[in-house]
């Protein structure tokens, strides 16, 4: 597919001021590109290439855009996508004159409005509403499938350009059949909502889990035997910055497990360290256990999705705590109460907030989303 027809419906979804619009451009733009090519063009629409990160900066793109733009449009998103491997894969001495010259033969060769667009991407400024739930509607829309099945697929393979590829080709039923949960295939994490205060988050369903809202790093940790994996929200492996937690993880009486949670580091009278200070375990690659003894991490699980063999991700949430419950202990739990009662789930917030934790989330305990989160980070 042309750059040319990318760009047009990107502009035209970036003037729409309707959700149903924007989902019903991008269906059509879907349902024209080529199954193979649907990875590469909602990387670009989201903002994120399938590469990620390119290596180049603002000076770059705006030395690259003072090229001529080309007359009539040629780029097709696969000339761009090969462009793009080739500027992740830069290093050395020249990388820097690499790049250039890479980005200065690629603007040679697009439009003027195919440059802007460009330029936006490369810098992570795309914005024409296009967020990644309207693309997941409009790639269902476009298959013909329930949003929800497809927003399951897609948190199960943690990748909706490869879920869009996948049901947008010949058998799109089987598609879908085939994204299970897989030990150290981390999944996508189910967001919450916000609610102004915690009356209005408990109003649609009681009764409801109330748990410690924490400011941590979400972790999702994988195992199976003695093999331990650990994920960001992110989906990248932090496997060897967290020793303590594969350790806990270990010994728990399980052979297989994925686990949901977050992991935060505590100062010695139990209060939390600043997001900051936690994250700080995150961006060492040297000196891990020297870290470990001056920042200790502690990890809080609140959810378990697959035990010994059997996959629980579709078991109503009240099922997967008390499977929760016996996997392990409550020391490794995120506090929690189930509860219909306001004033019993207020005391439980003012002990939160006290101990100095964001508030509270809450969750429906016959679903897997959660409900809201009513966390009152200002209340402390």
């Amino acid at each position: 597919m042309k750059l040319e027809e990318l760009v047009q419906v990107s502009a035209a979804v970036a003037s729409s001021s309707g959700r149903l619009d924007k989902i019903s451009k991008l269906a059509a733009l879907f349902a024209l590109i080529p199954p193979d090519d649907l990875p590469t063009a909602i990387g670009f629409l989201t903002g994120v290439p399938r590469q990620g990160r390119l290596g180049v900066g603002w000076a770059t793109v705006a030395s690259a855009r003072e090229r001529q733009p080309a007359s009539s449009a040629s780029l097709d998103l696969r000339d761009v996508d090969a462009v793009f491997d080739k500027l992740a894969s830069v290093r050395g001495k020249n990388s820097g004159s690499e790049r250039a010259r890479l980005m200065g033969d690629l603007f040679a060769r697009a439009t003027g409005e195919e440059q802007a667009f460009l330029a936006a991407l490369m810098i992570g400024e795309v914005r024409q509403g296009a967020l990644e739930g309207v693309i997941l509607e409009a790639v269902a829309k476009a298959a013909g499938l329930p949003a929800d099945k497809v927003r399951r697929a897609v948190m199960l393979a943690g990748d909706l350009g490869a879920v869009a590829r996948a049901v947008l080709g010949d058998d799109r039923e089987a598609a879908l059949a085939r994204y299970q949960l897989e030990l150290f295939r981390p999944v996508q994490p189910m967001l919450s909502d916000s609610a102004p205060t915690l009356g209005d988050a408990m109003s649609a369903c009681v009764p409801v889990a109330i748990e410690w809202k924490l400011d941590g790093a979400r972790i999702q940790v994988h195992r199976r035997d003695e093999q331990v994996a650990v994920y960001t929200r992110n989906l990248n492996d932090v496997t060897a910055a967290v020793p303590e937690v594969v350790a806990a993880v270990r010994a728990l009486p399980a052979r297989e497990l994925i686990l949901d949670g977050e992991v935060i580091a505590l100062a010695p009278d139990g209060r939390p360290h600043s997001f900051q200070t936690t994250m700080r375990r995150f961006g060492r690659r040297l000196e891990v256990e020297q870290l470990r003894a001056e920042l200790p991490l502690t990890a809080f699980f609140f959810d378990v999705l697959l035990q010994d063999g059997e996959s629980l991700v579709d078991n109503p949430l009240s099922e997967r705590l008390k499977r929760l419950e016996q996997a392990i202990p409550a020391t490794l739990r995120v506090p929690r109460i189930v509860t219909g009662d306001l004033d019993e789930a207020s005391r439980f917030q003012g002990d939160a907030l006290a101990r100095g934790h964001e508030g509270v989330m809450v969750k429906r305990c016959r679903h897997r989303t959660q409900l809201a989160d009513a966390a009152l980070a200002g209340s402390r």
